[in-house]
């Protein structure tokens, strides 16, 4: 992974988590994509938020309606969910965003987390990472 890539990964696992410090769980994932885009600009971080994410298909531009909750340095998507518990369909939506928009990393937030550094997934490549060391 590139350093560039690395910085912003960090930069959105080390603000999602003081946002969630500040805020606790419970609160809609509007409100905690407003409050971890306002922190990530704060790092001079560029954020897009519900960008719409058209798909390809024999030639054609179909928007379908897919919209990446964030995207953070035009290299990072980051999907945010206030769930019980992060399900398999989460990561697939993540994996397709990440095919379509042409990047390497994502992030899962799951906003709902007693402790934020187990409400984060991270997903590269296609293949889950843990950039968190859980203790």
């Amino acid at each position: 992974m590139s350093q560039e890539i690395e910085a912003s990964a960090k930069d959105v696992v080390d603000s999602t988590i003081k946002v969630h410090k500040a805020l606790g769980p419970g609160l809609m994932e509007s409100a905690c994509q407003q409050c971890l885009s306002y922190e990530l600009r704060q790092c001079g971080r560029k954020v897009l938020t519900e960008l719409l994410v058209p798909i390809f298909y024999d030639n054609q531009q179909i928007d379908a309606g897919y919209r990446l909750d964030m995207l953070i340095d035009n290299m990072v998507i980051v999907e945010n969910k206030t769930v019980e518990t992060l399900l398999p369909i989460h990561v697939a939506q993540l994996l397709t965003h990440l095919k379509l928009k042409e990047c390497k990393l994502g992030f899962l937030l799951n906003w709902n987390a007693r402790l934020m550094k187990d409400g984060i997934q991270c997903v590269a490549n296609g293949m889950p990472v843990n950039l968190l060391k859980k203790s």
